[in-house]
């Protein structure tokens, strides 16, 4: 006896396929969100380059050259020399027939003691002077003159005249943009110094 024929499946009720399909979409559906790759995180910008800016510079301070023991450094060469008038007076400091490198001018009339550095400025010029026992900064303004010099004054009993005077056989004198001078503290500076007191 032949064996029965199996049931033909294009008969059966198509709500059999749809009861079916709806679970099975949804599972396949899952299933390829599953396994999708994740999308890739977005870099973040980067922030905007500054534009390179120098720091500003430091403020400049005004170094004026001197050995660690101005003592003993080499002295300016040149000699004194002493010139009297009835109004004014001088000592100067250079060698023969170069002009004098330094100056000290008493003015009787004004009592005051005029320190004249040869050199070319075109404003003021920070100066210092150096003895064995004082030393200042002062600001020495450029003067009119066939020379070019700078020039500080001082009243005739400023007692740092004094101690250029009595310094221990010499003084400085230094001044930004020019050669520091050692100079000798002989009689003539002391003669000057006392014309105006």
């Amino acid at each position: 006896m032949p064996a029965p024929m199996p049931a033909d499946i294009s008969a059966a009720p198509a709500n059999s396929f749809r009861r079916f399909a709806k679970p099975a979409a949804a599972v396949l559906t899952l299933a390829l969100a599953c396994c999708s790759p994740a999308p890739a995180p977005q870099p973040t910008p980067a922030p905007p380059q500054r534009p390179a800016t120098a720091p500003p510079p430091p403020p400049i301070a005004v170094q004026l050259p001197t050995p660690e023991n101005w003592m003993d450094a080499a002295r300016t060469p040149g000699d004194w020399a002493y010139r009297g008038g009835a109004s004014r007076s001088g000592a100067y400091y250079g060698e023969p027939g170069q002009g004098a490198v330094f100056a000290m001018l008493c003015d009787r009339p004004t009592r005051q003691v005029i320190l004249s550095r040869a050199g070319q400025a075109t404003g003021p010029v920070p100066v210092r002077i150096l003895t064995e026992t004082a030393e200042r900064m002062v600001t020495a303004q450029p003067a009119a003159g066939a020379t070019p010099t700078i020039e500080v004054t001082l009243p005739a009993g400023d007692r740092l005249l004094d101690a250029m005077a009595l310094s221990k056989g010499r003084f400085a004198i230094g001044a930004a943009g020019l050669p520091t001078l050692y100079l000798p503290s002989w009689p003539e500076v002391t003669r000057v110094i006392e014309d105006c007191r």
